[in-house]
């Protein structure tokens, strides 16, 4: 087993040079002074010298960084972003204030403050001498996902940041790795294989007699719990031909109740894997708000490193079950058809992982393409159906219109089929509305590795990014923008994708609502999620109705403080606290009680 190096020793080995070459520069300069010259240095003078070459050396370093992005900026004729001000040395009260806003405060709220004060949605977050730009202005985003794709990527360091958890899986890789991942998955996501919804009614009936017997006992449910179980063994099933049966290990009681505590519950494998990778993503997230100095916080033991056991777990009976696919494949000579078939082609009852593993025996590939796929089949769908139904919870108007048209358009007891789902425009309206307002991934980061002119906006000039320099954007603000999407954007409102709002606003500037990303990475389970969200709210809609949610079933960690309910827009209006890491949850659950439909 490989010796592992805890990431702080790793990190000033990394940066030994720095700190090693300036004091010996003066230490040789002031022998030399010494041999060669009648000047006396005594020892003390010299040492303090050395000492002081390492502040001097990074101060004009960072002096001549911001001379020459000025003058390469005026180059193009254009301008660097506004720095946000701070009061004290190095950004560590940004630093300060983002870490409090992640672990107090509501997502993107600092944010705000800065647009007012700089009178721009365009930044530069300096952190530690970092420079970290921020967008939520369309035409950039658009640039950065598509008219100049090629100039950014993810980049080394957010790749460092995410290698614990992510590896070198599709969401981690740049260049030809991100290749031929997504030419490995593309197929998985036809329309053929998508609109066969057989996997999605099995696991959906499990969860919805759950959901009925939960209640029954007279006990609110946390949706979000009960959609992650349904989008878990969906996905795994569909994805990976090994259905997790994260179903079976029942749903959570409330707090309150003395079953809350079931060790057996708490102990399930899929319970421990839930547990563990949201760990792993709240790491992750503080290290990107740490930026390239996340080491010195995690000096002796990686974090990310410790839920990884659990989560190894958790997968490697999934690449086991593949490898031995496989092995009884080639023993029953089904690979002579494999071996005859086109490259890139997939057979008809292939997983996705069964389609890898005929590329790539290399087991760090297929574990983190595995949990690169789980992240997105589990996490980004479960935030919007849990989404959705509490919206529905809060608008009765909204969910009698929506409960119409399911009862309208597929009946009381009948299983939905594509062809139902393309026809219902108020539930895709319902649906997109809540990715409007609650996105699965609410921030997004890029790196450019060239240097790069963004448009300007209302005739200002154009903005420059040096080449190596981290871009941030949110969907998350950029979609609760009142001058892109009108006086109205922080409601709730399914009608704007249907009414004359759909000319005013989206239809003049389509980026404005960018869900799942945009242009080459463009999140190829987009219509997967769709689908897989319509289904559930379909058949849950045809058994249920009157929605509410149940605050005291809230863990009183996860409700907001009182003075929120001050602030303007879902700050004020949110029932539990939104959790920001690499995708938006509810914090303690989403909590909701509904009563069972008359049918007959």
């Amino acid at each position: 087993m490989p010796v592992s190096v805890p990431p702080g020793i790793l990190y000033l080995f990394q940066n030994l040079p720095s700190l090693i070459i300036p004091p010996a520069i003066v230490a040789g300069l002031g022998q030399i002074i010494r041999n060669h010259t009648n000047l006396y240095i005594s020892t003390w003078i010299l040492v303090f010298a050395c000492v002081l070459s390492l502040p001097a050396t990074f101060a004009m370093k960072v002096l001549y960084k911001d001379w020459k992005d000025e003058n390469d900026a005026a180059a193009h004729n254009a301008f660097l972003p506004p720095r946000v001000p701070d009061s004290l040395p190095a950004g560590l009260g940004l630093l300060r204030s983002a870490l409090d806003s992640f672990k107090n405060g509501y997502p993107g709220e600092q944010f705000e403050g800065f647009y007012a004060q700089l009178g721009s949605h365009f930044m530069n977050f300096r952190i530690l001498y970092e420079d970290r730009f921020f967008t939520t202005e369309p035409d950039h985003i658009k640039a950065i996902l598509a008219t100049q794709f090629e100039s950014f990527e993810k980049g080394p360091v957010f790749q460092h940041q995410m290698k614990g958890l992510l590896g070198a899986g599709v969401f981690n890789s740049d260049g030809e790795m991100w290749k031929f991942h997504r030419a490995m998955t593309r197929p998985f996501f036809s329309k053929d294989r998508i609109s066969h919804f057989d996997i999605f009614d099995r696991h959906a009936t499990d969860a919805l007699n759950q959901l009925k017997q939960r209640l029954r006992e007279g006990y609110p449910v946390d949706i979000q719990d009960l959609a992650s179980r349904f989008t878990m063994d969906s996905a795994t099933e569909f994805l990976f031909s090994k259905d997790v049966q994260s179903l079976a290990a029942g749903i959570p009681y409330p707090h309150y109740s003395h079953l809350a505590s079931a060790s057996e519950a708490v102990n399930h494998p899929a319970n421990r894997f839930a547990r563990a990778f949201d760990d792993a993503q709240r790491c992750l997230s503080l290290r990107t708000r740490r930026g390239i100095h996340w080491p010195l916080s995690e000096f002796w033991q990686d974090r990310v490193k410790q839920n990884m056991v659990v989560i190894n777990e958790f997968i490697d009976p999934i690449l086991a079950a593949a490898v031995q696919r496989k092995r009884e494949a080639a023993a029953e000579q089904e690979d002579v058809e494999m071996k005859g078939k086109s490259e890139g082609e997939v057979l008809e009852n292939e997983s996705l992982l069964d389609h890898l593993i005929n590329y790539t025996d290399d087991e760090n590939v297929l574990r983190d393409e595995t949990l690169n796929i789980l992240l997105a089949g589990r996490d980004t769908t479960t935030n919007s159906i849990t989404y959705a139904l509490y919206m529905l919870s809060k608008h009765p108007d909204v969910l009698q219109k929506l409960r119409q048209e399911v009862l309208e358009k597929v009946g009381e007891s009948r299983r939905p089929t594509f062809e139902d789902m393309k026809d219902m425009k108020y539930l895709r309206a319902v649906i997109n509305e809540t990715l409007r307002l609650y996105p699965a991934v609410p921030f997004n980061i890029r790196s450019s590795n060239q240097p790069v002119v963004l448009p300007g906006k209302n005739g200002s000039p154009p903005r420059y990014i040096p080449a190596r320099t981290k871009v941030g954007y949110s969907v998350f603000l950029m979609h609760r923008r009142h001058d892109l999407w009108g006086p109205d954007a922080d409601k709730f409102d399914p009608d704007r994708f249907l009414d004359d709002r759909v000319k005013t606003y989206i239809t003049p500037n389509p980026f404005i609502f960018l869900p799942f990303n945009a242009g080459p990475r463009i999140c190829l389970g987009q219509q997967f999620a769709y689908h897989e969200t319509s289904f559930f709210l379909i058949r849950l809609l045809q058994q249920f109705t009157n929605l509410k949610h149940v605050p005291e079933a809230q863990p009183t960690s996860s409700l907001p403080p009182p003075e929120w309910k001050l602030a303007s827009g879902t700050k004020g209006t949110d029932d539990f606290r939104i959790k920001s890491y690499l995708t938006m949850s509810a914090m303690g659950g989403c909590w909701l009680s509904m009563e069972e439909a008359d049918t007959n």
